[in-house]
């Protein structure tokens, strides 16, 4: 296993969802999305967002597009029109959850390595 950050296996979007955060997280290769839907679980992602997300964190796997989209609930204080957050609508959120270091197998690091840049 090898210590990386999210964001060497994956990419991600994010943006409001009224006082919700949606994130999005795409698996960079087709051999990743499984490992990210036994790795990268709700608990995972509240325990690394707790600073931000106050509610509960909902899943939905999207395998036709390798991704999982992440509901974070009551992170965004009150919403856009409301909030006093800098960042209203959430567009930060996929970048802070994309650091997280997650141990990786190393035939699976080796897989993606070996796609074109």
């Amino acid at each position: 296993m090898a210590k990386v950050k999210l964001i060497e296996i994956a990419h991600g979007r994010s943006g409001d969802k009224g006082n919700a955060s949606n994130v999005g997280i795409i698996a960079r290769h087709p051999d990743v999305y499984p490992f990210l839907v036994d790795k990268l679980t709700t608990s995972v992602v509240k325990e690394h967002m707790k600073h931000i997300c106050k509610g509960k964190v909902e899943r939905f796997e999207m395998p036709n597009i390798g991704a999982l989209n992440f509901l974070l609930h009551e992170s965004l204080g009150g919403g856009g029109t409301v909030s006093l957050k800098l960042d209203a609508q959430g567009k930060t959120h996929a970048s802070m959850l994309l650091r997280m270091e997650i141990d990786v197998p190393e035939e699976l690091l080796k897989q993606i390595k070996k796609l074109p840049a």
